[in-house]
């Protein structure tokens, strides 16, 4: 038995699975999330923990012989968050999340004391990553930043707490801006930019090897013969792309989380960040992941429901599975912000064209396609880097919509593919690298493509109207600084 545990935004999802990789098992905990200020986000870690524990002891109460059989667990976790430990090991202020923009003036900062911050790191400098959060801290809260004596990302953190040990896995670092991507280790010139060191950074692994055990009190706590081993793991989305077997060249998958991305795995570095677009180490030794990334996907249907006062499925439902004609109103995402191509915190969303006669599916569909033309921004950003998408999988919350991944593919104008399961992708890819830690199989055998359970084809009379209204849509945004 193994368990994935995915520390994302929204909630916690722990999964158990056994040898046959089936998921026997999961439980899912929900997480609140702080803006004391417009464009600022924030998350108590403690939350975390107690998220995280919640799913462990009901997954006890339900299935506690499988449970006491776990011998590997994997983390995956949301990017970028910046979780600053005193010399206690206690975090000295909220964590500062992957889509808060307090730091836009940090990054040009960042760039001009580090010249090849891109040429090291395979990215731009930018207000999500966690390297200019430090910079921030340095400037409006310099006692937290001379008390700081360790920084984590989020799941390392849940990690410490698990473990008592202080581990990274590389593809996580790589949304730092302190990772030299191509050797796979911390790079020191990056750290010195932000006035930090290695002394204050956790020891870095690749996402299958051992990370760690289980304290021993906890394995007793959750019934289990031994302390699990506890993997590298990986960010959100490189442990997404285990879980579907998105590790070699010419596979891409979309990512319908609170944020998205369209993604591309590669046996090199192809950066961009010119375009934005992100390069990250895979969770998978000698491998990269290439990706456009966008602030708001599924968060934007979240964000309707609360202003109708309707759960998400009630605005779906009445669109079907397929979509007759595009929406004629017209919606930008960036409702926290734009990545690719943009790099704009400052960015705000827009609902543009409503009339006497606009209706809620009307907007409903407008938003859906305006998170679909906003990874068509992405698959053009990954053309520029000279990655061709062809097809893709989708994964998140979001795939579980029909109408939404319709859209998709006939905005991209690509094949569509979905799996079962696919809302727990990132937790099922961090419980294969709990299995990898421990069980010494070929990565390839455990790392294997599910079956997918559907494909939405590209409808040409809607590839054509898209195409035609994507310049039109693109036309919208207009840079506030």
């Amino acid at each position: 038995m193994y368990l994935g545990i995915d520390l994302g935004t929204s909630a916690v999802k722990t999964v158990l699975v056994d040898d046959a990789q089936r998921v026997i098992a999961s439980e899912s905990r929900p997480l609140a999330t702080a803006s004391p200020r417009s464009g600022y986000y924030e998350q108590d870690p403690a939350q975390w923990i107690a998220a995280t524990f919640a799913t462990l002891d009901a997954l006890k109460a339900s299935h506690a012989g499988a449970l006491g059989a776990v011998k590997g667990i994997g983390l995956s976790g949301q990017m970028h968050g910046a979780t600053l430990l005193d010399a206690s090991l206690r975090p000295l202020r909220p964590c500062i999340l992957w889509n808060d923009g307090r730091s836009a003036a940090e990054c040009r900062i960042l760039e001009q004391r580090w010249p090849t911050l891109r040429a090291v790191t395979g990215n731009k400098a930018m207000a999500g990553f966690t390297a200019p959060k430090l910079l921030w801290i340095a400037t409006h809260e310099p006692d937290i930043f001379a008390a700081t004596k360790l920084v984590l990302l989020p799941k390392a953190y849940l990690r410490l707490v698990l473990s008592g040990e202080a581990i990274e896995d590389v593809s996580d670092a790589s949304g730092s801006l302190w990772l030299d991507v191509a050797r796979r280790d911390w790079s020191d010139a990056a750290l010195a930019a932000t006035g930090l060191s290695r002394a204050l950074m956790p020891r870095l692994v690749e996402g299958c090897a051992p990370a760690g055990t289980l304290r021993s009190e906890l394995a007793q706590r959750w019934g289990m013969a031994r302390p699990p081993v506890i993997a590298g793991g990986a960010g959100d989305n490189p442990a997404g792309a285990v879980g579907i077997g998105a590790i070699r060249p010419g596979t891409a998958f979309i990512s319908l989380g609170t944020s998205g991305a369209l993604l591309a795995p590669t046996d090199r570095i192809a950066a961009n960040p010119d375009r934005v677009v992100h390069t990250f180490c895979h969770a998978i030794p000698g491998m990269w992941i290439e990706a456009g990334a966008i602030l708001s996907a599924a968060s934007c249907l979240a964000w309707l429901a609360r202003l109708f006062g309707v759960a998400e499925v009630e605005l779906l439902a009445p669109l079907g599975t397929h979509p007759k004609a595009p929406s004629p109103v017209s919606f930008l995402p960036y409702l926290a912000g734009e990545r690719t191509p943009h790099d704009d915190p400052f960015a705000r969303g827009m609902l543009d064209d409503l009339s006497h006669g606009t209706d809620r599916g009307t907007i409903v569909q407008a938003v859906l396609e305006g998170v679909a033309f906003a990874l068509a921004d992405c698959r053009d950003a990954l053309a520029d880097a000279g990655i061709t998408i062809a097809e893709a999988d989708a994964i998140g919350g979001g795939s579980r919509s029909a109408f939404w991944l319709s859209v998709l593919a006939s905005v991209l104008n690509v094949p569509i593919h979905r799996f079962a399961g696919g809302e727990t992708g990132a937790a099922f890819g961090a419980a294969r690298l709990g299995r990898l830690a421990v069980a010494g199989e070929a990565i390839a055998a455990v790392c294997t493509r599910p079956q997918r359970i559907e494909t939405f084809e590209p409808d040409a009379r809607l590839t054509d109207a898209y195409a035609e209204r994507l310049p039109a849509w693109r036309e919208l945004y207009r840079p506030r600084h």
